[in-house]
């Protein structure tokens, strides 16, 4: 199962260092049923591309809490057992928790198939999406705007053997 995990750029440089994902349990994002009935689509990439989506905007979050990392968001694809990844199945189709999976244990950063992260142009808007996104989660409709533009950028992709000059 591909799995997506969101990070920041501090977070892939500490997985780069100690070569694993973690600490367990860790948040992901994949294809979940919840995840296809909310995307209403049978196309596998489109479905993996929500999921990637899913993941940009908890990197997003990630940023938000820590106002030292670049403003870039990072997603490292996963391959991982079918049964290593675990969704709840009581938050259903709970917005928050659309695509989200938990992994038990830790993964060797060398299992990962691809790292996406945004271009060093997407920053300030990424920036202001950080920034905005506490009072878009108090309703403001200015902030969400704000925030929606970060989907504007897609994240470029990434062979595992490029993240020392990610990071």
């Amino acid at each position: 199962m591909r799995v997506y995990v969101p990070l920041t750029l501090p977070g892939l440089a500490e997985a780069y260092r100690t070569g694993e994902l973690g600490p367990a349990p860790l948040c992901a994002y994949a294809v979940t049923p919840a995840l296809r009935e909310w995307y209403l689509s049978e196309d596998v990439e489109e479905l993996e591309y929500a999921a990637l989506g899913r993941a940009a905007e908890a990197s997003l979050r990630r940023l938000a809490q820590d106002p030292g990392a670049a403003r870039r968001r990072v997603v490292v694809a996963l391959d991982v057992p079918d049964k290593a990844a675990v969704s709840d199945p009581d938050r259903g189709l709970e917005q928050a928790a659309l695509g989200q999976v938990r992994l038990a244990s830790v993964f060797p950063l060398a299992k990962a198939a691809a790292v996406h992260v945004d271009s060093r142009d997407a920053e300030t808007d990424i920036a202001a999406a950080a920034e905005a996104l506490e009072a878009a989660d108090g309703g403001d409709d200015d902030a969400q705007f704000v925030v929606d533009g970060a989907e504007d950028h897609d994240l470029m992709w990434f062979g595992v053997q490029e993240i020392p000059s990610l990071i």
